[in-house]
Protein backbone atom coordinates (compact mmCIF):
# COMPACT_ATOMS: atom_id res chain seq x y z
CA UNK A 1 0.00 0.00 0.00
CA UNK A 2 0.99 3.61 -0.33
CA UNK A 3 3.04 5.33 2.35
CA UNK A 4 4.60 2.09 3.50
CA UNK A 5 1.44 0.71 5.09
CA UNK A 6 0.60 -2.96 5.20
CA UNK A 7 -2.09 -4.84 3.36
CA UNK A 8 -5.43 -5.20 5.15
CA UNK A 9 -5.75 -8.35 7.21
CA UNK A 10 -9.48 -8.75 6.77
CA UNK A 11 -12.60 -7.49 5.08
CA UNK A 12 -13.78 -3.95 5.70
CA UNK A 13 -10.40 -2.50 6.70
CA UNK A 14 -9.76 -0.70 3.40
CA UNK A 15 -12.53 0.15 0.94
CA UNK A 16 -11.62 1.04 -2.66
CA UNK A 17 -14.50 2.04 -4.97
CA UNK A 18 -16.97 0.25 -2.72
CA UNK A 19 -14.96 -2.98 -2.67
CA UNK A 20 -13.26 -4.30 0.45
CA UNK A 21 -9.58 -4.81 -0.35
CA UNK A 22 -9.19 -7.39 2.41
CA UNK A 23 -12.06 -9.47 1.01
CA UNK A 24 -10.53 -9.27 -2.47
CA UNK A 25 -7.15 -10.45 -1.14
CA UNK A 26 -8.83 -13.35 0.68
CA UNK A 27 -10.61 -14.35 -2.54
CA UNK A 28 -7.31 -14.35 -4.48
CA UNK A 29 -5.67 -16.53 -1.83
CA UNK A 30 -8.53 -19.03 -1.90
CA UNK A 31 -8.64 -19.34 -5.70
CA UNK A 32 -4.87 -19.17 -6.15
CA UNK A 33 -4.83 -22.37 -8.22
CA UNK A 34 -7.16 -20.72 -10.77
CA UNK A 35 -4.91 -17.69 -11.30
CA UNK A 36 -2.47 -17.37 -14.16
CA UNK A 37 1.23 -17.69 -13.21
CA UNK A 38 1.74 -13.98 -13.95
CA UNK A 39 -1.11 -13.08 -11.58
CA UNK A 40 0.36 -15.30 -8.87
CA UNK A 41 3.75 -13.65 -9.38
CA UNK A 42 2.29 -10.14 -9.08
CA UNK A 43 0.46 -11.07 -5.88
CA UNK A 44 3.64 -12.62 -4.45
CA UNK A 45 5.54 -9.37 -5.11
CA UNK A 46 2.98 -7.69 -2.84
CA UNK A 47 3.52 -10.29 -0.13
CA UNK A 48 0.29 -12.19 -0.81
CA UNK A 49 0.61 -15.97 -0.72
CA UNK A 50 -1.82 -18.81 -1.42
CA UNK A 51 -3.96 -20.05 1.41
CA UNK A 52 -2.37 -22.93 3.32
CA UNK A 53 -4.11 -26.30 3.29
CA UNK A 54 -7.06 -26.13 5.67
CA UNK A 55 -6.54 -22.42 6.41
CA UNK A 56 -9.81 -20.56 6.88
CA UNK A 57 -9.55 -17.53 4.61
CA UNK A 58 -12.29 -15.13 3.75
CA UNK A 59 -15.31 -13.70 5.41
CA UNK A 60 -17.73 -15.83 7.31
CA UNK A 61 -21.09 -16.01 5.59
CA UNK A 62 -23.63 -13.83 7.30
CA UNK A 63 -27.25 -14.75 7.88
CA UNK A 64 -30.07 -12.94 6.10
CA UNK A 65 -30.95 -11.23 9.37
CA UNK A 66 -27.38 -9.95 9.77
CA UNK A 67 -27.34 -8.65 6.18
CA UNK A 68 -30.76 -7.02 6.71
CA UNK A 69 -29.54 -5.30 9.89
CA UNK A 70 -26.40 -4.02 8.14
CA UNK A 71 -28.45 -2.64 5.24
CA UNK A 72 -31.00 -1.14 7.62
CA UNK A 73 -28.21 0.56 9.60
CA UNK A 74 -26.94 2.08 6.36
CA UNK A 75 -30.47 3.25 5.50
CA UNK A 76 -30.87 4.84 8.95
CA UNK A 77 -27.50 6.58 8.65
CA UNK A 78 -28.34 7.93 5.18
CA UNK A 79 -31.81 9.06 6.28
CA UNK A 80 -30.42 10.77 9.36
CA UNK A 81 -27.91 12.69 7.27
CA UNK A 82 -30.00 13.45 4.16
CA UNK A 83 -33.55 13.52 5.55
CA UNK A 84 -34.89 11.16 2.89
CA UNK A 85 -34.41 7.62 1.62
CA UNK A 86 -33.98 8.21 -2.11
CA UNK A 87 -30.28 7.67 -2.85
CA UNK A 88 -29.17 7.07 -6.44
CA UNK A 89 -29.10 3.37 -7.38
CA UNK A 90 -25.28 3.36 -7.40
CA UNK A 91 -24.95 5.04 -3.98
CA UNK A 92 -22.61 3.30 -1.54
CA UNK A 93 -22.96 4.12 2.16
CA UNK A 94 -19.98 3.57 4.45
CA UNK A 95 -20.99 2.44 7.93
CA UNK A 96 -18.89 1.69 10.99
CA UNK A 97 -18.63 -2.06 11.50
CA UNK A 98 -18.28 -1.84 15.28
CA UNK A 99 -20.50 1.23 15.70
CA UNK A 100 -17.80 3.15 17.54
CA UNK A 101 -17.21 5.89 14.99
CA UNK A 102 -13.60 4.82 14.44
CA UNK A 103 -12.06 1.71 12.98
CA UNK A 104 -13.36 -0.60 10.30
CA UNK A 105 -15.98 0.49 7.84
CA UNK A 106 -18.20 -1.54 5.57
CA UNK A 107 -19.43 -0.40 2.18
CA UNK A 108 -23.16 -1.00 1.73
CA UNK A 109 -24.63 -0.71 -1.76
CA UNK A 110 -27.59 1.14 -0.31
CA UNK A 111 -29.12 2.46 -3.53
CA UNK A 112 -29.30 -0.98 -5.13
CA UNK A 113 -30.55 -2.59 -1.90
CA UNK A 114 -33.38 -0.07 -1.52
CA UNK A 115 -34.34 -0.38 -5.17
CA UNK A 116 -34.43 -4.18 -4.93
CA UNK A 117 -36.29 -4.05 -1.61
CA UNK A 118 -38.97 -1.81 -3.10
CA UNK A 119 -39.47 -4.31 -5.93
CA UNK A 120 -39.79 -7.20 -3.47
CA UNK A 121 -42.02 -5.38 -1.01
CA UNK A 122 -44.73 -8.05 -1.17
CA UNK A 123 -42.24 -10.65 0.12
CA UNK A 124 -41.14 -8.61 3.14
CA UNK A 125 -42.41 -9.37 6.62
CA UNK A 126 -44.72 -6.74 8.15
CA UNK A 127 -41.95 -5.94 10.67
CA UNK A 128 -39.39 -5.22 7.95
CA UNK A 129 -41.89 -3.15 5.95
CA UNK A 130 -42.62 -1.15 9.11
CA UNK A 131 -38.91 -0.56 9.76
CA UNK A 132 -38.47 0.96 6.31
CA UNK A 133 -41.79 2.82 6.37
CA UNK A 134 -40.60 4.44 9.60
CA UNK A 135 -37.73 5.95 7.60
CA UNK A 136 -40.15 7.23 4.95
CA UNK A 137 -39.36 4.68 2.26
CA UNK A 138 -41.53 5.33 -0.77
CA UNK A 139 -42.82 2.02 -2.09
CA UNK A 140 -43.16 1.28 -5.81
CA UNK A 141 -46.37 2.45 -7.43
CA UNK A 142 -48.94 -0.22 -8.32
CA UNK A 143 -48.31 0.30 -12.04
CA UNK A 144 -44.51 0.22 -11.62
CA UNK A 145 -44.22 -2.88 -9.48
Amino acid sequence: MRAGGGLPAGPGAVIVQGEGLGAWIAAQRVRWHKLMPAQQYLLETLGIEPAAEGEAVGPVRRSQDERWNTNLAAARQFHGREGHLRPPRKHVELIDVNGGGEGEQEAVKLGAWLDNTRRRAAKLSPERRAQLAGLGLEWAQEGNA
